[in-house]
């Protein structure tokens, strides 16, 4: 882990990680406490299911997106917000391009 913490972050400083042919992600900041990562998806896009112990919360900045949490799934749009609380299964399908802000405490270890 980054021992030197920024204050000002500029997104074209940071570098995308291709995760796969839909979805790539940044990793904006971080400390031991918090993560923020930005994750971009085309059209047809699918974050999997699947659950962690961190807690998340998720900005829709924009595009539209089929989310899952504990089997409940409901279609957001850009400003919405959704929250998953540890151990939830969870997952995304995205229905029109778009961009999502996960905020994670703590920090997402496996993303660095």
């Amino acid at each position: 882990m980054n021992n030197i913490i920024e204050t000002f972050i500029k997104d074209q400083t940071k570098e995308w990680q291709q995760i796969d042919e839909f979805v790539r992600r940044k990793i904006m900041s971080y400390d031991k406490n918090l993560m923020l990562v930005k994750v971009e998806f085309k059209k047809g896009g699918i974050g999997p299911i699947h659950d962690h112990y961190h807690s998340q919360t998720t900005y829709v900045e924009s595009g539209s997106f089929e989310v899952t949490i504990n089997g409940a799934t409901k279609k957001l749009t850009a400003g919405d917000v959704f929250y998953i609380p540890p151990h939830a299964p969870h997952g995304a399908i995205c229905t029109e391009a778009g961009v999502l802000l996960d905020f994670f405490s703590p920090m997402r270890e496996d993303f660095v």
